[in-house]
């Protein structure tokens, strides 16, 4: 990649990514609870009542409701809390691929998703790292990513350029970072102007020479041995558009008629008065025989006179507000596709019923896992294939995503227990409330009959009825 090759990608996708990267901040905002309500504030809520230099209208309250982060955060923790289990058909295999994944697993897929929510599709990235020779992982952030993809149908991953800032500890400046993936190598520039576009080599690789184990040089190419690019994207919708565009007018009607409300509570608590054909000297003098004397001197003129105090007061319309504020707050859930914490408030409700209570969100959850589940694949297979795993390309890769939720437990051990003797002994661990893991919980059960007696060594089913090939045979039952 030439110096000038690379300026003019980089012009090329340049509009585009200024659009993804618009929308990615405006999420950003609101996920921070800095709606557009708040933006004379500098996106903090503040309680102001005297912020308006009108007569009746002084108070400004700019107060901002975080119903996006909810829902943003509803669905990561509904499908992320646990890790997916992967299983790739050999029991030596999975155990590898699990110690690769760490321990952070489900920490990563939870920060993907609310990337991909915010920005449309979020990005891993994988490396080797050369001091303990093993595959580590990361999460880079979507707005330092720009995807080059062919135009075949397979939507193949042809590049990634990628952009940062970087602090220079020489100057305590920071200076941008550009970079170019492709299947073999990494390029790295720095940029030495912005307008025109101007780029130098950064030469930030270390160049070795094995047999003497010094440094001979350093460059701005890396060579990878991947094979592909080292990035994988983690789409949220096949759009690759934010969650936020389904409910942002919404949550802004909602802050403007909130903060309308609390504005009008404030006012009326400011009663103007107007006085006509008032006797006194001034209006000192009128305030302080109002205080002083509980009474005013007024002239009249005789009959048909209007002398007198009247009061100018704002009415506040409670019912219809009510009415908007609970109808734009149920919308916002029923677009967003989350649930209301209010409808857990005082609820005894059966298995079927908070069933039914979640099932906007398991339809986006479904969704997302089905995106989800093509690139954590891709992260398996990488990861075979740096440990040397066979057939990393063609095997079988099941994996099993486990929700989140308030549960009848109750309703579900019946359920279990009605259908054990027609079930292979994987469907049930599966489906059982009170196990996290069926994979060990199959070992629980193998270790607890071979010290059994009469069993020894030769363990059978659990289940005498059913042939031990039911176990290979059964379909997956997957985990809600």
């Amino acid at each position: 990649m030439e110096l000038k090759q690379m300026q003019e990608l980089i012009k090329q996708y340049n509009n585009n990514q200024s659009d993804f990267i618009n929308r990615y901040e405006k999420s950003k905002k609101y996920y921070n609870n800095k709606n557009d309500i708040t933006s004379r504030n500098n996106g903090e809520s503040k309680v102001n009542k005297h912020g308006k230099d009108e007569p009746l209208r002084h108070a400004d309250n700019r107060i901002s409701h975080n119903f996006y982060q909810l829902l943003v955060d509803q669905e990561a923790g509904y499908i992320a809390t646990n890790p997916p289990q992967i299983d790739v058909g050999n029991k030596n295999d999975n155990q590898k691929i699990i110690d690769a994944l760490g321990d952070d697993f489900a920490l990563t897929i939870n920060d993907l998703v609310v990337d991909a929510s915010n920005a449309g599709r979020g990005w891993l990235t994988y490396w080797k790292d050369k001091t303990n020779n093993i595959l580590r992982y990361g999460i880079v952030p979507p707005d330092q990513v720009t995807p080059i993809w062919s135009t075949s149908l397979d939507h193949k991953l042809l590049a990634v350029l990628r952009a940062y800032k970087q602090l220079d500890p020489d100057t305590g400046k920071y200076f941008r970072v550009h970079e170019y993936w492709d299947d073999k190598f990494g390029y790295f520039f720095k940029e030495v102007t912005t307008n025109p576009l101007t780029l130098e080599p950064f030469n930030c690789i270390s160049e070795r020479d094995a047999t003497a184990g010094y440094e001979t040089g350093r460059s701005n190419i890396f060579k990878h041995d991947f094979g592909r690019v080292p990035f994988i994207e983690f789409p949220k919708n096949k759009q690759r558009l934010p969650e936020l565009h389904k409910i942002k007018g919404l949550i802004d009607a909602y802050d403007d008629v909130y903060n309308g409300f609390l504005n009008d509570v404030d006012d009326i608590q400011s009663v103007v008065l107007v006085l006509k054909n008032y006797g006194g000297a001034d209006l000192k003098k009128f305030m302080h025989d109002l205080n002083e004397n509980k009474a005013i001197k007024i002239n009249n003129s005789g009959n048909g006179d209007q002398s007198g105090v009247e009061t100018l007061q704002i009415e506040i319309p409670t019912e219809a507000r009510d009415k908007i504020l609970t109808l734009t707050k149920s919308n916002i859930f029923l677009q967003g596709q989350g649930i209301d914490p209010a409808n857990f408030a005082d609820t005894n409700a059966s298995g079927v019923a908070i069933k039914m209570l979640y099932s906007h969100l398991e339809l986006k959850a479904s969704n997302t896992i089905t995106y989800f589940k093509r690139s954590v694949s891709e992260l398996v297979r990488a990861i075979m294939r740096f440990y040397g795993l066979s057939d990393s390309e063609g095997r079988h890769i099941v994996q099993t995503w486990t929700r989140t939720r308030t549960e009848d437990d109750l309703t579900q051990a019946q359920t279990v227990a009605t259908v054990a003797n027609w079930s292979s002994r994987e469907a049930i661990a599966k489906a059982n409330p009170i196990v996290e893991d069926y994979q060990q919980e199959l070992e629980y059960q193998k270790q607890d009959a071979e010290e059994s007696d009469g069993f020894g060594s030769d363990f059978k089913p659990t289940n005498p009825d059913k042939d031990e090939q039911d176990d290979e045979n059964t379909e997956e039952i997957s985990n809600e």
